[in-house]
């Protein structure tokens, strides 16, 4: 954003922030998620401040605030969103508690450098789905020893009645995502670092794309040195010693090639799904390509006839849905 002759930042063009605003909450509103003017201004999909979204979105007609929450107007149940939220959120709390903890273990096995809650949870959203789900990343040529590490701990959860989905899992030489859209984009800025911070802020330091979708979310791996406690426990140290010679090498592509074999014959197989000696990627739901479908189709029904291409028009902001090459 350019400065003026006082160094203050110049107005926003109201016209494109209007358009974003409804863009944000229109991804969001997919998942019955209303969104406070602070979140609203971390995912927003152009740079200004929170004050020019605040002063913008109050003056909009297609926004509703309610509670402090703010969602679009077309809505048929605008009283029973802010509802869904508190009820999802106030059902979440126990469970988030509880994944919070098992990151920290995650975190210690053997192999895994960095644990995060991401997903539904994440924004305590939990709907149906009680899955407590995860990004894993793991020390280079132990992605899949660390994935089962995890797996066997999450057996242990089980017998509490917690279901643990460790569905990302990358070694610590592949960061960088290559999967570029909107849905990866908010993906990545609520995920929740548990333990591994020093690994996170080099996370973020190599996929600064993320500021191309969310260009307000910060990004600043320095300030998350400083959150990182203890080191390896004597468990983690004692089993990577073990596995670090020959019987570790035997096991990495003996449990990759088995798993991999039973994987190509599941149902959901190939479309979001991704495993390689650096990567396991199981979304056999394929729910990355639902909700960008599904928001596609709330910005056609916002926007149905696109002004001409340029800056903030409805055309050009629905281009974001699409991926990106990297």
């Amino acid at each position: 954003m350019a400065l003026a002759l006082d160094t203050q930042p110049a107005p926003v063009n109201i016209s494109s922030l209007e358009y974003a605003i409804l863009e944000t909450l229109a991804y969001s509103d997919i998942f019955e998620h209303p969104l406070t003017i602070d979140e609203l201004h971390r995912f927003l999909t152009m740079s200004a401040t929170k004050e020019e979204v605040r002063e913008c979105v109050e003056k909009m007609d297609g926004v509703v605030s309610s509670h402090e929450y703010y969602f679009l107007a077309d809505r048929a149940d605008m009283i029973n969103i802010v509802a869904i939220r508190n009820q999802r959120r106030e059902n979440s709390r126990k469970a988030y508690h509880r994944a919070l903890f098992y990151g920290r273990i995650l975190g210690r096995l053997p192999f895994i450098r960095m644990a995060a809650l991401t997903g539904s949870l994440a924004m305590l959203n939990l709907s149906k789905n009680m899955d407590m789900d995860y990004m894993l990343v793991a020390k280079p040529g132990r992605v899949w020893t660390a994935r089962a590490f995890a797996l066997l701990f999450g057996r242990l959860a089980r017998l509490f009645g917690d279901v643990i989905c460790p569905n990302v899992i990358v070694s610590e030489n592949a960061l960088e995502w290559n999967v570029r859209n909107m849905y990866a984009a908010r993906e990545f800025a609520q995920m929740i670092p548990v333990c591994g911070f020093d690994v996170f802020g080099r996370m973020l330091s190599d996929n600064l794309w993320v500021n191309d979708f969310l260009p307000n979310l910060p990004l600043d791996s320095d300030s998350l040195l400083s959150k990182e406690k203890g080191g390896n426990f004597i468990f983690q140290s004692i089993l990577e010693y073990l596995l670090n010679g020959k019987l570790g090498n035997l096991f990495e592509p003996w449990e990759m090639s088995r798993k991999i074999a039973r994987f190509k014959k599941q149902k959901g197989y190939g479309a979001e799904t991704n495993f390689s000696a650096d990567l396991c990627q199981g979304n056999f739901d394929h729910h990355g390509s639902w909700a960008l479908k599904a928001y596609e189709e709330r910005l056609k029904a916002l926007f149905p006839s696109p002004s001409p291409e340029g800056e903030g028009s409805p055309f050009s902001l629905r281009e974001r849905v699409r991926v990106r090459a990297s």
